[in-house]
């Protein structure tokens, strides 16, 4: 059993007792709310006549529902305007700060809470939607959690939870040019599986993770449940601090150097016991798209799509499945598959260095006659920030639409769909049927800036071949 951990430590500094059967009673530091999980969540409080136990403690935002086009109101969508006027009215009833559009501080909730400072090491962090796992990237212990649970966590501020298990996952070596954060996760789901990390926490370490800044360590973070895992995480360090150092729930003056103090201490020992550890060369890493139907059928962009017969024999029954929905062969390349559309957005890959690195791609450029592509910041700050560099008037020459902050086409609960059996190129999270709106639609995950490359060629592209070619430009 692991100890020494991170992970260890922050349970135990969150356990309230031991429940009959084996659970943990664990408080909540930090609970994330939006419009989709908590309804049903209030309403069981007002049938049961119990209040919010610490409404300070939760943070409500609006992100899976709003149109990206335009966020008037009402919403021409009855249901989402519906949803929202709900989230408005639980959240003035309970005392629960919403952070709305137009506050300057809406935005998908895995991209506020870090950047308004809500997340910081130690905390346990809970919300209604799979991909808080997040927030591990600030040294928190972060999990997603059901409707139910979202009811438990008002009314108590506390869960009945089982410890998971404590995998490290050691990088070394460095990611070459082209190659981001996005490729490494990828990378790490592809060898490991999409059930490699069930009744896991995952411990992302070594100087590669290092080396990554804090948005890129939240991309990776952000995928640790498309593995298995219930949290993945990165012990903090200066660049945590310094990222931290300043935002609006920050610690201020000497509450600031206490709390990196104690921050400091909250890190794995060098003596800490893991129950796996698993290493990685980074160096070995290339660009990685998914082809199938999970995450964690991907392959580096210069490998053709594998044969049934060089398949795990329990990976060949999901794998026939894939190939008929997605209309591929196997033993195909990757490299060269036509898009229909390509997005760029998401709590994976909507920060503003994502955007960044697609922009340095689209420069100069045009998207491809008949793609459809779009451009999605993950919050109104990022979307700010990104105008300020003259981003949107970037993407919007080389023939990308600009939107408003949302999930959008990560999970299609809005207008931005896929139809019928188009393909996208998109830098979100999952790949499964249907995801992206059409019950026929077909996903490949990629990073923003290989999203980028493909809306301009109009196919899978190796974003490693233009960049090489802006080198040789920018020496004429």
């Amino acid at each position: 059993m692991s100890s020494g951990t991170l992970y260890d430590k922050v349970w135990e500094l969150h356990r309230v007792a031991e429940l009959p059967g084996g659970s943990t009673q664990l408080f909540v530091g930090l609970h994330l709310i939006h419009e989709v999980t908590s309804p049903q969540a209030f309403t069981a409080l007002k049938e049961k006549g119990l209040k919010v136990r610490c409404p300070e403690r939760t943070i409500a935002t609006v992100d899976h529902i709003v149109p990206t086009a335009s966020q008037d109101r009402p919403f021409s969508d009855p249901l989402a305007e519906e949803m929202l006027c709900t989230l408005e009215k639980n959240c003035a009833t309970y005392g629960i700060t919403l952070y709305g559009i137009g506050s300057g501080k809406q935005g998908i909730v895995h991209v506020i809470a870090p950047e308004l400072g809500l997340t910081q090491p130690g905390m346990t962090v809970a919300c209604g939607d799979s991909h808080t796992s997040t927030h591990g990237a600030f040294g928190a212990i972060a999990f997603g959690i059901g409707t139910s649970q979202v009811r438990d966590v008002l009314a108590s501020q506390s869960l009945a939870m089982k410890k998971l298990k404590v995998r490290r996952i050691w990088v070394g070596g460095e990611l070459k040019p082209g190659v981001y954060a996005k490729d490494l996760i990828l990378h790490i789901i592809q060898k490991l599986g999409v059930k490699g990390g069930v009744g896991y926490a995952y411990e992302f370490a070594g100087p590669t993770i290092e080396a990554l800044s804090m948005e890129e360590r939240m991309t990776l973070c952000n995928m640790a449940i498309e593995g298995g895992a219930r949290c993945g995480y990165v012990n903090p360090d200066s660049k945590t601090f310094d990222y931290l150092k300043g935002l609006p729930n920050s610690p201020k003056d000497k509450a600031w150097e206490r709390g990196v103090a104690w921050w400091e201490t909250l890190c794995s020992n060098k003596t800490a016991i893991f129950d796996d550890e698993v290493n990685f060369d980074a160096n070995e890493i290339a660009p990685t798209v998914t082809w199938g139907i999970t995450p964690g059928q991907g392959v580096g962009i210069n490998d053709n799509l594998p044969t049934l017969e060089s398949l795990d024999s329990r990976e060949r029954d999901i794998a026939k499945e894939a190939y008929r929905y997605m209309e591929l062969q196997p033993g195909m390349p990757i490299e060269g598959l036509e898009v229909n559309v390509c997005f760029i957005g998401s709590c994976t890959n909507g920060r503003l260095s994502d955007l960044q690195a697609a922009a340095k791609i689209a420069k100069g450029k045009h998207v491809a006659k008949g793609i459809k592509a779009f451009v999605v910041p993950g919050s109104e700050q990022v979307a700010k920030a990104a105008k300020q560099e003259g981003l949107d008037i970037l993407f919007q020459k080389a023939g990308f639409e600009w939107r408003e902050p949302g999930c959008s086409m990560c999970l299609a609960m809005n207008p931005d769909r896929l139809e019928g059996n188009q393909i996208s190129a998109s830098s979100s999270n999952r790949n499964f049927k249907g995801r992206q709106g059409s019950s026929s639609g077909r996903t490949l995950l990629m990073s923003p800036a290989m999203v980028a490359a493909a809306a301009i060629e109009g196919k899978v592209t190796d974003v490693r071949k233009m960049l090489a070619q802006q080198s040789k430009d920018s020496k004429k």
